[in-house]
């Protein structure tokens, strides 16, 4: 079943994304290489810099989801105000499909 996570930074915490950039995008690497990872990619506020997340994975479960959610490195460093995981439905445009 695929899950997103809707993340949203706190505000004024630009720093700490990219402090934690690299370990993230290694996070995502390798649940991209296990097949887990759908896509994934930043929000972007008005002035075009990274707010956010959304992250499309595919787990068993909402418990699994969740504790991926968890180890990301974003969310380790305190980046996020709050993440929302929630069941998805890739309806359009989906490559496995």
């Amino acid at each position: 079943m695929l899950f997103a996570f809707l993340c949203k930074d706190k505000p004024g915490h630009l720093n700490v994304r990219m402090e934690a950039r690299p370990a993230h995008v290694e996070h995502l690497n390798k649940l991209n290489a296990e097949g887990t990872l759908k896509m994934a990619g930043p929000f972007l506020d008005a002035d075009g810099k990274p707010c956010g997340s959304l992250v499309i994975v595919e787990t068993d479960t909402i418990e699994a989801a969740t504790a991926l959610a968890d180890a990301d490195p974003y969310a380790k460093a305190g980046l996020f105000e709050s993440v929302e995981v929630k069941p998805f439905n890739w309806v359009f445009n989906n490559p496995g499909a």
